[in-house]
């Protein structure tokens, strides 16, 4: 089963941003530190882009969506909260998770390199 977006998220993920700051900050929900490549996620539908290794990105990060834990090397979410099921499940996973960027979906883009601290809750594009 696939479960959309909110049109919203859909509206802001479709016109990408360009942004002067190389670093978005979020919650700090699942500590260590990645490099990798982002991956923009929008639905489960969606699954089949994701590389091992890669930087999942996404607007909200569902509980079903845990199985993509072992695959990722880091996850960032436009919402969410450092108490929030994926938040906890991470730790589990000893995964790096920011959370609660706002724009994340936004303003990444797929096959961009990343570092992302989620010790500090931080997210740096590397140039």
């Amino acid at each position: 089963m696939t479960i959309p977006i909110p049109p919203t998220a859909t509206e802001r993920v479709v016109q990408p941003v360009p942004f002067r700051s190389r670093t978005l900050h979020g919650g700090a929900a699942s500590p260590g530190r990645y490099a990798g490549t982002v991956r923009i996620i929008h639905s489960d539908a969606e699954f089949d882009r994701l590389r091992a290794g890669d930087v999942l990105v996404c607007w909200v990060f569902l509980p079903g969506w845990t199985v993509l834990l072992p695959r990722v090397g880091a996850v960032v979410t436009d919402s969410g909260g450092i108490l929030s099921n994926p938040a906890i499940v991470a730790r589990e996973f000893g995964v790096p998770l920011v959370v609660a960027t706002g724009m994340g979906t936004t303003l990444l883009r797929d096959g961009q390199l990343v570092i992302v601290d989620g010790t500090s809750g931080t997210v740096e594009v590397v140039r």
